[in-house]
């Protein structure tokens, strides 16, 4: 499994998990038992990126009766730059190796500046950057109630009733 198939994988799971607790109530959390079952996900695997959602401080987590997940701030001021940072780490997702340095054509001047292909990829990772940057978890919610009927929200509310009782 490549790298960048384990970060859509958890990132993605971040983000919906983001986005159930944007919807909820602000006196209501979640367990990662219920955020897990929410999507059929694993649930081990989704504690592990809620403990890093509350490591950067995404999130909150409380124990006890009532305890569980709650976003740590309004939905409007965490974007999904917030969650992939959390999840990923801080670093870019491309990293030059600088292997235009090895092999039977190395330049002379091969190192004293960037590569076409390194640039290129760096450039793409700043417009990826800010794209999520500028995109808040209150965005995506707002889409997702947008598209959804009454019905569907009606048995979202009666989900998150029962699914408080998930430990």
């Amino acid at each position: 499994m490549s790298a960048m198939t384990k970060l859509s994988d958890g990132v993605e799971w971040a983000a919906h998990a983001c986005a159930v607790l944007a919807a909820l109530p602000a006196d209501v959390a979640l367990s990662a038992t219920a955020l897990a079952a929410f999507h059929a996900l694993p649930r081990a695997y989704m504690a592990k990126h809620m403990q890093a959602l509350a490591r950067a401080g995404v999130v909150t987590a409380a124990r006890g009766a009532g305890g569980g997940y709650r976003l740590a701030r309004p939905a409007a001021q965490i974007s999904l730059w917030d969650v992939r940072r959390a999840i990923a780490g801080p670093g870019p997702d491309f990293k030059c190796r600088a292997i235009r340095e090895r092999g039977p054509c190395v330049r002379a001047n091969a190192s004293t500046r960037p590569c076409d292909i390194a640039t290129a990829f760096w450039q793409a990772e700043s417009a990826y950057q800010q794209s999520l940057g500028s995109t808040s978890i209150a965005d995506l919610l707002a889409s997702v109630v947008a598209a959804s009927s009454a019905a569907e929200q009606a048995r979202f509310v009666d989900w998150v009733s029962g699914a408080r009782q998930l430990a």
